[in-house]
């Protein structure tokens, strides 16, 4: 069975919503889309050129899907680590609304999310790689669905903008599995899904807390 992996860009505040460019994502009135850009250095493109190494399918939002198919079918070159297997792979979208897609290699998924996802991740030789897709995340980590998150942090605040974990997150437990640093100043830290949160208390025994 395959592993369902979340790469995904963020700001020191949490902020996930257009890290691409200014057009990207405006909705809400977003104005500051194309933060992760300036950190885009060698380090960055190597972490994601393995990243994509391992990939045997992409299962993308409704957004990202638009965003990307507005531009990687365009890049050709057979060399190019992410655009060759963006465009060889299987894609699958999940939407209601999406018509007959126009990039190849793409199924839309309209039915049951946690049915769909299950039957995909075993099938899938290879990592069923989520990228962006920032609402279809937050409903796989309801479904208790993601295995291994990437979290590549830029070091900036923005102060506005949609958040990747929400507030009605189901709680999650991970194993910290691998770390590194940018040269551009970004951590990039990887997990993976280890079940529920355990709780403890820093609080003294009671019997530790009455005068001798």
């Amino acid at each position: 069975m395959g592993k369902l992996t979340v790469t995904a860009f963020l700001t020191l505040d949490g902020v996930h919503q257009g890290p691409g460019g200014p057009n990207e994502d405006t909705s809400d009135g977003f104005t500051q889309g194309g933060w992760s850009v300036p950190y885009g250095d060698e380090d960055f493109g190597r972490f994601m050129a393995e990243v994509f190494d391992r990939a045997g399918a992409f299962l993308l939002g409704r957004r990202t899907y638009e965003i990307f198919v507005s531009h990687w079918p365009k890049m050709t070159d057979p060399a190019d680590p992410i655009a060759s297997r963006l465009n060889s792979l299987p894609k699958y979208v999940t939407s209601q609304t999406l018509g007959t897609p126009s990039w190849a290699g793409t199924t839309v998924l309209r039915g049951d999310l946690a049915k769909e996802v299950t039957d995909l991740k075993e099938r899938t030789e290879g990592e069923l790689q989520v990228h962006g897709s920032g609402t279809l995340v937050q409903s796989l980590l309801a479904l208790d669905l993601v295995d291994t998150l990437h979290l590549l942090t830029c070091p900036l605040i923005l102060g506005g903008g949609r958040r990747l974990f929400a507030e009605s997150t189901l709680p999650t437990a991970f194993d910290h599995t691998a770390a590194r640093t940018t040269a551009a100043g970004v951590t990039i830290h990887s997990y993976d899904r280890a079940g529920r949160p355990r709780y403890g208390s820093y609080e003294l025994p009671e019997n530790a807390r009455r005068p001798s």
